[in-house]
């Protein structure tokens, strides 16, 4: 972090005028607010803090630790499909959400309104869990509400995703946008890696069984999460009106990729200045909706029967799928350090075509893994070491190249419709995938894994085919 607070010493100074809210945070924020260099480095470890944290909330709500408990109540293959299609389809209310963002006049409110609740929301599971424990529901009904829970969640948390991420462009300078997200991302998987391991053990170990456990790890995730929210104070908060207003009001005098001693929101240097507003004549934008569209589709045709492959068809013990996916974040938080580096120098499409061919691959290698000593302490780590090195690339340069198409006049509407489209893309493919993984046995699991590789690498080609793609 101290490399780029120094970065941004020589780099930016920016300069935002706001109009002042009527709300109760109105004292954070002037009619015409300079954002100085302190101010850009309180936000940037904010929201370090805020991913830090809200990495244990992740943890607690989704991935092995949920799957582990919906395989303890005995969730089906399709249920499993169904759990992980459910964030991505709400996806399709991005744009819904996009739209009240910028009516908004606050960035924070907004937030604190749509995850806040979000995340409360998983309380109520807590108590769910409690009353089950008491006899009073039944395995089924645990179920049911885990899926309404997770679907209530989901959706609110998805009305606030374009909003956080038009935030937090506006606040991370562009030359260290590579950087800065790796190094906020690899700490959230190193928190990860130490919450996902410690849980694990204490899910396994619980002395009222696995489901209290995960009961007791929800709560604390909750806590996290709305820790989480409160760093989010701390980052200078920005009207999506004014934003949207000045856009366009006066012409950059920088080149692209330099910065100016003192500029407005509208002057920030980019290529975004430079796109079209109208989305069908955004071709950048279109290629990237078709990737982005594919991608999705092809990973999770698999991706969300890996753990269940674990759990289930092995039937390992939950501590030990735990371990295997902290050895993936900790591969992932040390390579996003490098990624991050990487994708500022040679440029965001050259690493994802590079790690996409890799990852294409990934299906293709849990084929024929077994429960012999050898998978379980070389096969395994290996494959889920290889899995998180390559992964974190994919994650921070999507992420970087939606920043980069997206034009900054209505941004989060644009960032909405990126989501929309890989939520519904996304939710297909894992419906289908959970269809054929529980109607055709143990060789339906083997032709997803075979057929999703084969896919994965179809969904670079846009990518390929784009040669004249900015950094």
């Amino acid at each position: 972090m101290d490399s780029i607070q120094v970065e941004i010493d020589t780099a930016v100074s920016l300069e935002i005028t706001q109009v002042a809210s009527s709300s109760t945070f109105s004292s954070r924020r002037a009619s015409s607010q300079r954002i100085s260099k302190d101010a850009i480095r309180t936000s940037l470890k904010a929201s370090t803090a805020d991913g830090i944290f809200g990495a244990v909330f992740s943890v607690s709500t989704g991935g092995v630790l949920l799957g582990n408990f919906l395989v303890e109540l005995g969730a089906s293959p399709v249920l499993f499909g169904l759990v992980s299609s459910i964030p991505m389809l709400v996806n399709l209310f991005q744009p819904m959400g996009a739209y009240l963002s910028e009516r908004s006049n606050s960035r924070f409110q907004y937030s604190l309104r749509t995850y806040g609740i979000s995340r409360l929301l998983w309380l109520i599971l807590v108590v769910g869990i409690t009353i089950f424990s008491w006899g009073w529901l039944d395995s089924h009904q645990l179920v049911v509400l885990s899926l309404l829970i997770l679907l209530g969640s989901h959706f609110l948390g998805g009305l606030g995703n374009a909003s956080w991420l038009s935030w937090i462009a506006i606040l991370v300078p562009r030359r260290l946008r590579g950087r800065y997200f790796g190094l906020r991302n690899s700490l959230g998987n190193l928190t990860e890696l130490v919450s996902l391991s410690l849980t694990g053990l204490a899910i396994s170990h619980w002395y009222g069984g696995p489901i209290q456990g995960y009961g007791v790890v929800l709560l604390l995730g909750v806590i996290f999460g709305i820790i989480s929210l409160g760093c989010q104070y701390f980052q200078v908060d920005i009207n999506p009106q004014l934003q949207n207003t000045d856009y366009g009001s006066s012409s950059a005098t920088s080149e692209p990729g330099e910065i100016s001693e003192a500029i407005s929101l509208s002057q920030i240097p980019s290529p975004q200045s430079k796109l079209a507003n109208n989305i069908s004549e955004n071709s950048d934008f279109l290629v990237f909706l078709v990737y982005f569209g594919l991608w999705t589709f092809a990973v999770n045709l698999s991706a969300p029967f890996f753990n269940l492959y674990l759990l289930d068809t092995l039937n390992l013990d939950v501590s030990w799928v735990t371990f295997y996916n902290s050895l993936r974040a900790g591969a992932h938080m040390l390579m996003l350090l490098v990624w991050g580096k990487l994708a500022d120098k040679v440029g965001n499409r050259s690493i994802l075509i590079f790690t996409g061919i890799l990852i294409a691959i990934i299906p293709w290698l849990w084929l024929g893994i077994g429960s012999s000593p050898l998978a379980l302490w070389l096969w395994l780590p290996l494959l889920h070491i290889f899995i998180g090195s390559n992964w974190g690339a994919v994650d921070l340069c999507t992420q970087n190249l939606r920043i980069e198409v997206a034009p900054l006049k209505n941004q989060s509407i644009y960032f909405a419709i990126a989501a929309a489209i890989a939520g519904v893309s996304g939710a297909l493919g894992a419906t289908i995938g959970g269809f054929v993984a529980q109607f055709a046995g143990s060789l339906g699991i083997a032709e997803v894994f075979v057929v999703s590789g084969i896919l994965r690498l179809v969904a670079i080609l846009p990518l390929i085919l784009k040669k004249h793609w900015g950094k």
